[in-house]
């Protein structure tokens, strides 16, 4: 397995691990109120700060313990990186103006949030099953 596929089933573990975590914790204080009231800046900030740290730590790891030979990114690999990222930006695009509507429709800072976590979620799920998706079935550039 190339390096570049184990780093995008990294960021798909630590993607759902993350905002599995930040639900829980959100849901977990919803039965006192409106899920809007809750408090939910604390944990978004330690959910995302969590991903980050074990992301890099994971990819450290992995980098340590690949072969030589497998450390090498050949065209290939920079296509398939660079065709995930492509089709992930999409769902950065849709977060950001469900963000803006929310915003312009005066919606509670809790769903405008939350809309911009989720599009950042999707965006990195999505652009990791695309590259892991090309590993396997095969990639052929346009």
């Amino acid at each position: 397995m190339a390096v570049e596929e184990k780093r995008a089933w990294i960021m798909i573990v630590v993607t759902v691990a993350a905002y599995g975590a930040y639900l829980a914790v959100i849901l977990g204080r919803s039965g006192s109120g409106p899920l809007a009231q809750q408090p939910y800046a604390a944990a978004l900030l330690w959910t995302v700060g969590a991903a980050i740290v074990s992301s890099i730590a994971l990819h450290i790891t992995v980098a340590l313990l690949s072969p030589e030979e497998g450390k090498v990114k050949d065209q290939r690999d920079r296509e398939i990186h660079q065709f995930g990222e492509h089709i992930g930006q999409s769902f950065i695009a849709i977060g950001a103006v469900t963000g803006m509507i929310l915003a312009m429709a005066e919606a509670d800072q809790f769903w405008i949030a939350n809309a911009l976590y989720l599009g950042f979620v999707l965006s990195a799920l999505l652009a990791s099953t695309a590259k892991i998706a090309s590993y396997r079935l095969g990639f052929h550039p346009w």
